[in-house]
């Protein structure tokens, strides 16, 4: 069964696990303090063109949403998003485990607009005693959406300007962050992010990494004290330098980028191929989740010999699927599962 259910199936980079060996038996100092983690960061500056971000490495997404977000926020406060979006959907209530509302908003494609968020603050500034209401706090994006989508140059600034204006701070959520970058439909780059984002994190988990997520902290305001905050979450890891060895192979030699376009060049070549089909998608993503929608018969044959999620039932006859690549996503596999579209 060849698998493209998700982009973190495999374990890590070659380059990763080599380095990780070499460096087994060194003696280093604990919590992400080491020369390993100190390489990383300067490597991840150089990459956002700033010298005066901070940068802190935790494990997982989730883990990085929470802790990010609970730093953020007044308790009083909630964190304004998409209703698709990743902390509104799956992860099991945990931003509201640490007493912080998620304020959704509609989305279709997994975007929200500077004109909603606008929107939801005009609406709770009108209401009769808003300090009675939860209050909106800051806003999270993802780069991409849970859906593959990504935000324009243009998007992003205009929510910027909006969050500007009512003193919010922007979170941008990266865990796929390199795919989103790769995409032929990208106008933007790491630098501009690290100028619109209050904070933001680049996504190591499903781009290439065992584990691990690097957070870049770029307005002062919230840099002080967050280490504090990794601890009071469980998120400072006692053999940090196990992630920073990892991140600064990944900005070493532009690897991240590098292993983030072969997954979207591969994405792309399966959805040439669906189109050249007739096959409809669900959304239509520029990164590495596609979602065509099959026919149950369609489902049956590609179900034999490839793995994928079932991503939302479109009626009794028809269901999208997510078809995943990654940066580990064979060229032989794909090759393969193009000729059972061919089939189709």
């Amino acid at each position: 069964m060849i698998q493209f259910q998700c982009d973190y199936n495999e374990g890590a980079h070659p380059l990763i696990i080599q380095r990780l060996v070499e460096s087994n038996m060194q003696q280093t100092i604990g919590y992400g303090e080491d020369s390993y983690c100190k390489e990383a960061i300067q490597l991840i500056k150089s990459a956002c063109q700033r010298e005066d971000i901070d940068v802190h490495f935790l494990v997982g997404g989730t883990q990085t949403n929470t802790t990010v977000i609970a730093h953020l926020l007044r308790p009083y406060q909630g964190v304004l998003t998409a209703s698709s979006g990743h902390i509104n959907v799956h992860e099991t209530g945990a931003i509201e485990s640490t007493g912080h509302k998620v304020l959704a908003l509609p989305s279709n494609d997994g975007k929200i607009t500077a004109t909603q968020i606008q929107e939801a603050i005009t609406a709770h500034l009108n209401e009769d005693g808003p300090e009675h209401m939860v209050q909106p706090g800051m806003v999270y994006l993802s780069f991409p959406t849970e859906v593959g989508t990504i935000y324009t140059y243009k998007e992003l600034q205009a929510i910027r300007n909006v969050c500007n204006l009512h003193d919010l701070p922007l979170f941008i959520d990266g865990a796929r962050l390199g795919y989103g970058l790769c995409s032929p439909e990208c106008d933007i780059t790491l630098p501009q992010i690290a100028q619109l984002a209050d904070v933001f994190y680049i996504g190591g988990t499903k781009v290439g990494a065992l584990f691990g997520e690097a957070v870049v902290i770029t307005n002062d305001r919230f840099q002080r004290d967050f280490r504090y905050s990794i601890k009071q979450h469980g998120g400072m890891l006692a053999k940090g330098r196990l992630l920073g060895i990892q991140f600064a192979t990944l900005f070493t030699n532009n690897q991240y980028f590098n292993i983030a376009s072969h997954a979207i060049d591969e994405a792309m070549r399966i959805k040439k191929a669906l189109k050249e089909k007739n096959i409809q998608f669900l959304i239509d993503s520029p990164t590495n989740q596609q979602f065509p929608i099959l026919n149950n018969k369609q489902l049956e044959i590609l179900s034999q010999d490839f793995l994928f999620s079932e991503w939302q039932r479109v009626d009794s006859q028809h269901t999208a699927i997510r078809i995943c690549t990654s940066w580990a996503t064979k060229g032989e596999n794909v090759d393969k599962l193009l000729r059972a579209i061919e089939q189709l």
